[in-house]
């Protein structure tokens, strides 16, 4: 690890290594780390079993995560989401489909993955296009009305 990294950790009940494993298989360039399990110590505060799962670190995209078997006492919201930037509709439909599945869909381009993890799939053209007050009105107004945002609506806003 890059000394002053920001690598977010994502708390899971007991799904870390399945959640690392599908967010690796969503995007590219992306790998597991290393795996650490829980021992003997400490039982009597974390609870968990000599040998589960404690924390993964994987790599989405060259950007560091850690994914940790922390128990049910923390959940998930949507103060805190992941934003894909994405070129054209092609990559917004793919990641669209991969992080829904088995998930929950938001409006504007948000969605819940099935780990109950909000993300944003948005266009990368979409800060130029709010960058115009009076086009902003229209493109926000456009995107309020999606679920799964579409470029050629945006744009032509």
């Amino acid at each position: 690890m890059k000394t002053n990294q920001i690598t977010p950790c994502l708390w899971f009940d007991k799904q870390a290594e399945e959640a690392a494993n599908f967010y690796v298989s969503v995007f590219k360039n992306s790998s597991i780390g290393a795996i650490s399990r829980y021992g003997k110590a400490g039982f009597e505060t974390h609870g968990m079993p000599e040998g589960t799962v404690m924390t993964v670190a994987f790599t989405l995209n060259g950007q560091s995560f850690t994914a940790l078997n922390g128990g049910p006492l923390f959940k998930f919201s949507e103060a805190i989401s992941f934003q894909v930037s994405c070129e054209n509709q092609e990559a917004i439909d793919y990641y669209w489909g991969k992080l829904s599945e088995g998930g929950e869909e938001g409006p504007c381009g948000w969605l819940k993955d099935k780990f109950g993890l909000s993300w944003q799939i948005v266009p990368a053209i979409l800060p130029e296009l709010m960058s115009d007050p009076d086009r902003a009105q229209r493109v926000t107004q456009a995107f309020m009305q999606m679920k799964k945002l579409d470029i050629e609506t945006l744009a032509n806003a």
